[in-house]
């Protein structure tokens, strides 16, 4: 009985690990591309308020133009979605989305004044209360970073193009 379990399970674990080099990375990939898309729509539609906030951007951005930061910004956004999407430069995507979540994280996100870190940890909130509110931006985060060191799972055009060559190098 006991070895009818362990066996089950062992299958069991088999097949979620199989479909989880399919889906997992696909899920992410899929959930960051909406929302930096959608980001990047916002501005593509809105007004550039990038100036007001210009002197809390990070080394180098804070030296470039507002307008400059704008267009860097919201096509990265929209690009490398579109990028994640599918699955294609997925490594290159991420790091570059990474870079844009940091620089907005702590130019929009994070608390202007804490001393404390009781006083930090009130801004890993949705809402900015006065705390910051840099929970989405951390999940982001934590969504691009296996995608930067994984890459992007067997369903995308990376892992398509890496088969196609491969094969090719083994003629």
């Amino acid at each position: 009985m006991n070895a009818t379990i362990s066996s089950a399970v062992k299958g069991l674990h088999l097949n979620l690990d199989r479909a989880g080099s399919w889906i997992a990375p696909l899920s992410l990939r899929v959930f960051l591309a909406w929302e930096f898309f959608e980001s990047g729509l916002e501005k593509f539609n809105g007004e550039n308020w990038f100036a007001d906030i210009q002197d809390r951007f990070l080394f180098p951005f804070n030296h470039l133009p507002a307008t400059l930061n704008w267009e860097l910004s919201m096509w990265v956004e929209l690009i490398c979605a579109l990028a994640l999407l599918v699955g294609l430069a997925t490594r290159f995507s991420a790091i570059s989305l990474i870079v844009v979540t940091i620089v907005a994280t702590a130019a929009v996100h994070w608390p202007a004044d804490w001393s404390t870190l009781s006083e930090l940890a009130q801004g890993y909130s949705i809402s900015n209360k006065g705390f910051g509110n840099f929970k989405l931006p951390l999940i982001y985060l934590a969504a691009l970073v296996p995608l930067l060191l994984s890459g992007p799972g067997k369903f995308s055009v990376d892992a398509l193009l890496a088969r196609i060559f491969w094969r090719r190098n083994q003629h």
